[in-house]
C-alpha cells in the first residue's frame, strides 16, 4: 500500500510536562569508553526535555517542504505504527516544517514487500530528505536496513527496535523506541517497595522470544536478585486472556502460597484479574500488567490491577519529529543515537486524576481510546 500525505499547519496543543530524568554517578564513568555512555546518556535526558515539553517552531525560513518516506507495518493490527505517525505529523505541523510524507505500509509477515518498497525509495526520482523505516523483523530487514543507511541522499531512522548491530557496515542515524527490558526493571522497583523482600510469586508469560525474554525473564531475574524473591510457576499463555486465566487457575490450585502475579500484556492481565475475581481471591494477590491500555488503567481505578508499566506512547513519534528539526537546525549531534521513550509505573495508590493525567501525556496527540 503506497500513501502520500501532504503536511499543514495546525494549533498548537497544550501538553501535560513530566520531567523524568535518570541521576548517574559521572565518578563511576570515568574510562573512556564508559564517559562515551555518560554523554549519550546526558544527551537523552536534554533530548527528552523537548520531547516533553510544548513545541517550539523552527527559527528558519524552509523554502522546500521537507520529504520524507516512511516504510512500515501499518496495515497490522497493532495500532502503534499509526499513533506514532499520527504524533510526528502532529508535531511536525506545531514545529512549522512544511512536509510531504510518502508512505509505504505493509502488514507485519510482508517481508517481501518492505524489500519492494525500500527499492522504490532509493529510486524516487525525487531524493527524500529522511526515511522511517519500521521493519517487519530486524534480522530479516538488515540487508534493506543497511541499504537505505548507505545512501548520502537522506538520513535514515528506525522505529520500533533499538539494537545496533557493530557488525554492519552501515549504519541507521538513530534509533527510536520502548525498552521492554526498562519496563521490567521499573516495575521491579516499584513492587520490591511496595510488597518487600522475600515474596512468593508466579508469572503468566507471553511467548517464548526476545519480548517476553525482556519484559518477564528480566522481572524475574531483577526480584530474585534484589529482594530474594522465590518464582513458584511461569505458565506461557501466549500473550491471550484465556492463557492469562489459566494461568492463575494453575497457580491457585497448585500453588495456594503465591502472592503476587506478573503478567507479560493487556490480554493476560484481564484474563487473571477475572479469574481472580470469580474465585474471590484478588484481595490475597497483588496482580501487575504490562503497557499501561485503557483496559489496565480502568482495572487500576476499579482498584483490581496493582500496577503497570506504562509507556508514553507518542514520545517515538513527536522525538522523530523533533530529531528531523534539529537535523534542519544542524543540531544532529544533539540527538541520542538510540532513543526510547519514557515508561513510568502507574498503581492504585494514584489518584483517578493522576492516572488521567498520565494517560493524556501518554497519547497527547493520537488521541485516547476507550477500546485499547
Amino acid at each position: 500500500m503506497y500513501i502520500r500525505a501532504l503536511g499543514s499547519f495546525s494549533k498548537v496543543f497544550l501538553l501535560i510536562i513530566i520531567s523524568i530524568s535518570t541521576c548517574l554517578n559521572a565518578n563511576e564513568l570515568a574510562e573512556s569508553g564508559l564517559a562515551k555512555q555518560l554523554t549519550e546518556q546526558e544527551k537523552l535526558e536534554r533530548f527528552q526535555l523537548t520531547v516533553n515539553d510544548q513545541a517550539v517552531p523552527v527559527d528558519l525560513k524552509i523554502q522546500q517542504p521537507v520529504r520524507i518516506a516512511i516504510i512500515y507495518p501499518s496495515a497490522d493490527i497493532s495500532d502503534f505504527w499509526v499513533r506514532n505517525y499520527t504524533a510526528m505529523t502532529e508535531r511536525l505541523m506545531e514545529l512549522k516544517l512544511p512536509f510531504v510524507i510518502d508512505q509505504y505500509s505493509s502488514r507485519q509477515i510482508e517481508h517481501a514487500l518492505q524489500t519492494q518498497h525500500t527499492r522504490a525509495v532509493l529510486s524516487s526520482e525525487k531524493a527524500y530528505d529522511f526515511v522511517i523505516f519500521g521493519p517487519s523483523e530486524l534480522a530479516l530487514q538488515s540487508v534493506n536496513i543497511q541499504k537505505l543507511a548507505a545512501s548520502e541522499q537522506f538520513k535514515t531512522f528506525i522505529w520500533a527496535f533499538h539494537t545496533p548491530n557493530p557488525r554492519w557496515e552501515h549504519q541507521p542515524d538513530a534509533w527510536f523506541d520502548f525498552s521492554s527490558a526498562m519496563g521490567a526493571e521499573v516495575l521491579c522497583h516499584y513492587v520490591i517497595e511496595r510488597l518487600g523482600d522475600n515474596i512468593e510469586f508466579a508469572a503468566n508469560r507471553g511467548i517464548p522470544g526476545i519480548t517476553d525474554t525482556q519484559r518477564s525473564q528480566g522481572f524475574i531475574d531483577c526480584v530474585e536478585k534484589k529482594a530474594d524473591w522465590l518464582n513458584m510457576y511461569e505458565h506461557f499463555g501466549q500473550y491471550q486472556k484465556l492463557g492469562g486465566s489459566d494461568g492463575v487457575k494453575l497457580f491457585l490450585s497448585n500453588f495456594p502460597e503465591v502472592k503476587m502475579v506478573h503478567n507479560a500484556n493487556t490480554a493476560m492481565t484481564i484474563g487473571a484479574l477475572d479469574t481472580l475475581v470469580e474465585e474471590s481471591k484478588l484481595s490475597d494477590i497483588f496482580v501487575t500488567g504490562w503497557g499501561g491500555t485503557a483496559k489496565e488503567i480502568e482495572k487500576i481505578k476499579m482498584g483490581e490491577l496493582g500496577a503497570t508499566p506504562m509507556r508514553m506512547s507518542d514520545d517515538l513519534g513527536v522525538a522523530t519529529a523533533e530529531s528531523i528539526k534539529f537535523h534542519i537546525q544542524k543540531r544532529e549531534s544533539d540527538i541520542p543515537h538510540t532513543y526510547l521513550g519514557r515508561i513510568v509505573v502507574v498503581h492504585d495508590k494514584m489518584t483517578h486524576e493522576e492516572l488521567d493525567a498520565f494517560t493524556k501525556e501518554a497519547f497527547r496527540y493520537s488521541g485516547i481510546k476507550q477500546d485499547e
